[in-house]
């Protein structure tokens, strides 16, 4: 295992943080009854925001850091930015996004920054490279870690992203389709009462 103090902010610092922040945001949306306001749609923002970060995650998780997974970390982080505008936008227009919530929000956009600031770091000439710049040429192929993560660290990790990730934002949408199918319902029952 790597000694590098980066890695070491990366798996003990950034990603606790990021997770930390995930959570807190599912909890804020809890506070304004989500369900109710902008509901499932909002929910399959959040669950598409999940998708995106996931993915270079993942990434980062099992290959080897080279050229081409810089440059789908930051797409990805891009393609993240325009949809956390969007849903921002999306649910200013329904529910009441507290400063704690914004707040909140700007650890979501940031943390992933740094993420890929200390991978960057950690695998500059492979950036360079991606510029022609420096003495390696860049490199796209996907390459299994020559020194994996450690299993039980993986483990947990995966544990807690769909602990305090994955679950709470399906419960989020969920609880947004029952609240839909209630209003359908209900809307069914008041029409049926002004015949």
């Amino acid at each position: 295992m790597s000694t590098d103090p980066t890695l070491t902010l990366l798996m003990y610092f950034v990603l606790p943080v990021w997770l930390a922040a995930g959570f807190a945001d599912w909890l804020c949306h809890r506070a304004t009854r989500i369900e109710s306001t902008t509901g499932a749609k909002e929910s399959v923002i959040h669950l598409l925001m999940f998708a995106e970060v996931g993915l270079p995650l993942m990434a980062a998780i099992f290959l080897e850091i080279n050229a081409g997974i810089i440059l789908l970390m930051i797409v990805a982080f891009l393609i993240h930015e325009a949809t956390a505008l969007w849903d921002v936008s999306y649910a200013v227009g329904g529910r009441k996004v507290t400063p704690l919530e914004q707040h909140v929000h700007s650890f979501l956009e940031l943390v992933p920054l740094m993420a890929i600031l200390l991978v960057v770091s950690r695998h500059w000439p492979q950036f360079a490279a991606l510029f022609g710049l420096g003495s390696e040429p860049a490199r796209f192929e996907l390459t299994a870690k020559t020194e994996p993560l450690p299993l039980a660290y993986i483990v947990t990790l995966f544990a807690l992203i769909l602990l305090f990730e994955l679950l709470p934002y399906l419960e989020e949408l969920w609880r947004g389709l029952r609240a839909r199918r209630r209003g359908f319902a209900s809307a069914a029952a008041r029409g049926r009462g002004s015949s």
